[in-house]
């Protein structure tokens, strides 16, 4: 294990076993301000993690000794914190098992510094969770998608990183919303059902909010990955998908409705 200096950005814990790769990726996200820790196998990436405890982790999947989706359920037992995947495969149940273990988002390998510096900085800005916009008017809210792979980015290795804001001052009048035994804190981001507080990851916090800003209101995949993921290009909706299943888990099952050809909607109180 290798660790930078103390950090003054946010401290990333990369877990990869090729060295190479994990040597030009390590300096890559140096050269863009962020401090790095380096694991080879996932047993010494936990042993990292509870070391460090780093501000996100970035680990590929397949890993020796413990893989990356074991490690990432471990990691996701105690702790909340973003996660990023990195695979070479494209297959659907590969991609699939890491968002159901926990992560947040993934990246197929080879990929360009910037558009993975793009991904990490979008994945930390979900931790700067604030309450959801107000509903929107229309039956389905929709937005338009685009063609490209990858979002476009204007980061440059002389763009430090950027730090993870503190969570906004409570607002004047607390705001709680209610639905039939789920309640979610929009001044504390707590979130109980039946009185029993539920932890979520800084992305289910997003997308739940996003479902109770507007209740009954279909919200389509291609508008969740833009609010909650700030991806405003033709993203994986894969990843909207399994995220909308782990957050069923939680807060019910029946709570979320799945419109089929549409998207989802948070079902209103009867």
């Amino acid at each position: 294990m290798t660790t930078a200096a103390a950090p003054a950005q946010p401290h990333i814990l990369l877990v990869e076993d090729d060295e190479v790769i994990r040597e030009a990726t390590r300096m890559a996200l140096e050269r863009y301000g962020f401090p790095v820790t380096t694991a080879a196998d996932g047993l010494e990436g936990l042993e990292a993690f509870h070391a460090v405890r780093p501000d996100l982790l970035l680990l590929d999947v397949m890993l020796p000794l413990l893989d990356g989706v074991g490690l990432c359920r471990r990691i996701r037992e105690e702790s909340q914190l973003p996660i990023l995947m990195m695979s070479a495969r494209t297959d659907p149940v590969d991609v699939v098992s890491g968002l159901e273990a926990g992560a947040d988002d993934y990246v197929v390998k080879p990929f360009e510094s910037a558009v993975l510096v793009a991904r990490i900085r979008t994945v930390l800005r979900r931790i700067r969770v604030a309450p959801a916009p107000a509903a929107a008017s229309p039956a389905v809210l929709s937005s338009p998608s685009s063609s490209s792979s990858f979002p476009p980015s204007s980061a440059s290795p002389d763009s430090p990183a950027a730090p993870v804001a503190p969570s906004p001052a409570p607002s004047p009048t607390h705001a709680v919303r209610n639905f039939d035994g789920l309640q979610v804190d929009t001044d504390s981001m707590e979130v109980r059902v039946d009185g029993r507080l539920v932890p979520l990851t800084p992305t289910e916090l997003r997308l739940l909010l996003e479902f109770t800003a507007a209740p009954g209101i279909v919200l389509e995949r291609s508008t969740l990955l833009e609010r909650v993921w700030d991806y405003e290009w033709g993203a994986d909706t894969r990843v909207v998908d399994v995220h909308v299943q782990r957050l069923r888990a939680k807060i019910g099952s029946g709570r979320i409705e799945t419109v089929r050809g549409f998207g989802y909607k948070l079902r209103r109180p009867a």
